[in-house]
Formats: structure tokens, sequence, C-alpha cells
């Protein structure tokens, strides 16, 4: 199964529509979403496109095909307009013998680990820079913003398929990528 994952749309239409339309081209069966969907938080500035209804509208018809983690501006007024869950603060998947820990990243992150295992992958979004570290025991990936990227960073999501992990931007040029080693 390939997987799309992506982080951090902060209620940008503009940018929305290119992951969908990157979606479409990737072929892949289902999305990962790490938060921040539809505000953009008191940090942050209005991204460009930023039309949270027009968001809205186009998520929800892809409900059955997404995974969402709730972000630091998601809220219980967020799900009451989404079709797909979102407030939970983790999902986790199995990757052959390893774990992905997935989740937004502002509770659990490299300063405050969740539970893993040697081998596992914690993988968030949050701070909006593309990140694949090797951290002691596990290994940490983040697929940057697809609306405010940091540090000059291109707009960008990851794929999964097959136990590698590869970032792209969201034009579709391979950035990077990390293999798991096993498959999904």
């Amino acid at each position: 199964m390939k997987w799309m994952i992506a982080s951090d749309i902060h209620g940008s239409a503009l940018y929305c529509g290119q992951l969908l339309a990157a979606y479409e081209r990737e072929g892949a069966e289902r999305i990962l979403l790490l938060g921040d969907i539809l505000y953009h938080g008191p940090r942050n500035d209005l991204p460009e496109g930023y039309a949270p209804k027009r968001v809205i509208e186009m998520l929800n018809p892809l409900r059955n095909d997404i995974l969402c983690v709730r972000g630091n501006c998601d809220t219980e007024v967020d799900q009451m307009v989404l079709e797909f869950p979102i407030l939970a603060d983790y999902a986790v998947l199995a990757l052959g013998g390893r774990l992905v820990f997935a989740t937004h990243g502002h509770v659990y992150n490299s300063a405050h680990l969740p539970p893993l295992h040697p081998g596992d992958i914690l993988l968030h979004g949050h701070t909006h820079i593309p990140a694949c570290e090797e951290c002691g025991t596990h290994v940490y990936l983040n697929p940057g913003s697809v609306s405010i990227p940091k540090e000059n960073t291109p707009r960008g999501y990851m794929t999964l398929e097959d136990g590698l992990f590869q970032w792209k931007t969201l034009a579709g040029a391979p950035c990077r990528e990390y293999f798991a080693g096993n498959k999904m």
C-alpha cells in the first residue's frame, strides 16, 4: 500500500489543492495527515490561499482515505466540520518489525519521546522543517509543511511504499529518501 504523508496545511486551499493533485499523481491509496489542518495559529502569518472552508470541501470527499492526528491548532470545532477523525494524539502503524509512531510533534517529539523500541520510527510534523535523523535507538522523520515551510525548505510531503520513505516537493521533485527495510 502506498501512503502519502503530509503536515501543517494550516487552512491554505491553494497548497491543499496542490497536495491533492500530488496525491492523485502519486497514485497513493491513503493519506496520513499529521495535524494543523484548518487554522494558521497565532504564531504564523496567514498562508497564501488561506480559505479553511474550501479546505474542508476539498478533504471531506476523501474521508475514507484519510488518517489524521491532532495538531496544536486543531480543535473540537474543527472536528465538527471535518468528516474524518482528527482528534487522536497519535496513530501507530506497523512497518514489518518496526513501529511507526505518528503524531503532530507538539506533545511527543525528540525531546519528549513516546514509548519506542530500538529501530522504531517517530514521525511528526509541527516544526515545518523536513527531517530524517538517527536519534540513538530510533529514527525521527518529518515531512515538513505543505503551506508554511521554515528555514528555506520546500513545501512538500512524503510517500511511504514498500518500506521506503521519500520526501518530495509539492511539484513531485524528489528531495531525499529513507529505507526502513521492511514492508508495510
